[in-house]
């Protein structure tokens, strides 16, 4: 691995300090080497897939052919994406 000669600047408030210390704390590491370990493995993560898309032969004729049909509903999918979710404040007033 080369000597690393790159910075980066982030402004946190005293919350997101006080979380990133005892999470790198209770981790062992350093907080910049705990925040440079999440930020890659989630940088990683968002990449994954649209680095490579591998697929044999029969796998990609199945997944052309259904990019070519039609777009089909999936029951109940669209009331799940439209309806009140578990972070949406109650609606009796009540707190959680």
């Amino acid at each position: 691995m080369s000597a690393k000669a790159e910075r980066l600047h982030l402004r946190i408030d005293e919350q997101q300090k006080a979380l990133l210390e005892a999470a790198s704390e209770a981790a062992g590491d350093s907080v910049s080497t705990f925040v440079l370990k999440a930020a890659t493995e989630a940088a990683a993560d968002v990449l994954a897939d649209r680095r490579a898309f591998l697929l044999d032969e029969e796998a990609w004729r199945v997944f052309d052919e259904a990019l070519q049909g039609p777009a089909q509903d999936v029951a109940g999918l669209r009331e799940l994406l439209t309806g009140p979710t578990v972070l949406d404040p109650p609606n009796d007033g009540a707190s959680r």
